[in-house]
């Protein structure tokens, strides 16, 4: 089996972080040079970290400053080989087996199981692709661990065997992005296959870089005391922390108001934007003593 070209997409550490911030996806260095590694060596790169810290993104910004096609595979507890895979179009070939009575039965086999009723699923889709693609396998952590063992065949060799038309091999590796909330752990085997990134929630002084590059207009003064909020917020005990996404949401509802001061009235009302749930609410609103 011949093994499929990976191109590689950066030339340096440093050229990462470039081209990540211009689309608009700021890292620090050790992503950075974990995202060049899995590039230079070809190995598909496992994110684990809590949601919201921007591991999916990540794979969107590989995508978008490689010019490439972003094929995804959101996992899912009950997702199986055909919704990752491939599967035939079974009403397709019903009419035709039905408009081809007059056919023998191996003529029509040899018809219906052809490319022309092959519904493509992600995988085949990514190793089928001649363009520069990448990968997405999101949330893989909800997947049933039998997908575990899919993956691990098809992260191996780049291919699929479909029994009726043999082993489609790629010839152009996808950068490949395996994500993981850690809800549950990955098999050991799968994690050798994997270069491993562990991302958390960035620190005061990245945050507000981001911030300032998302949402430009918003005063200096004001992000820095909405990230240092946030991240008063990220030491509490909620069901669910600020994500990075919902500190921007913050910062354009912040400017969309027209406050100009961050004090407890304006945190009291838009506090909805950064927690979700009623008793996160209220242990924000007594540990941070508002109203």
């Amino acid at each position: 089996m011949v093994s499929p070209v990976a191109e590689p997409i950066f030339g340096s550490v440093e050229d990462v972080m470039t081209r990540l911030a211009e689309t608009g996806y700021l890292c620090d260095k050790a992503t950075a040079t974990t995202v060049y590694l899995a590039d230079r060596l070809g190995k598909p790169l496992l994110i684990e970290g809590p949601a919201g810290v921007g591991k999916t993104e990540l794979s969107r910004a590989v995508a978008q400053t490689a010019g490439a096609e972003l094929v995804r595979l959101q996992c899912y507890e009950g997702v199986d080989e055909s919704r990752a895979l491939y599967e035939w179009n079974h009403a397709k070939q019903i009419l035709r087996i039905q408009a081809s009575s007059e056919n023998s039965w191996e003529e029509t086999k040899q018809d219906v199981f052809s490319e022309e009723f092959l519904l493509t699923r992600p995988l085949l889709t990514a190793i089928r692709r001649t363009e520069p693609t990448v990968l997405l396998i999101d949330e893989t952590d909800k997947a049933d661990i039998e997908i575990e063992g899919l993956l691990l065949e098809v992260l191996s060799d780049f291919a699929v065997t479909v029994p009726e038309l043999g082993t489609i091999v790629a010839t152009r590796k996808p950068f490949v992005v395996l994500t993981s909330n850690a809800t549950r752990e990955l098999s050991e085997a799968l994690k050798r296959r994997c270069l491993y990134l562990h991302l958390d929630f960035p620190d005061e002084e990245l945050e507000r870089r981001i911030l300032a590059s998302r949402v430009p207009e918003l005063p200096e003064a004001i992000a820095e005391q909405m990230v240092r909020v946030v991240h008063v917020l990220r030491g509490m005990q909620l069901k669910k922390l600020p994500s990075v996404a919902e500190t921007i949401d913050w910062g354009r509802t912040l400017l969309a108001l027209g406050l100009d001061t961050l004090d407890d009235a304006a945190v009291q009302a838009t506090l909805g934007v950064v927690l979700k749930h009623r008793s996160d609410h209220e242990r924000a609103t007594a540990e941070l003593k508002l109203g």
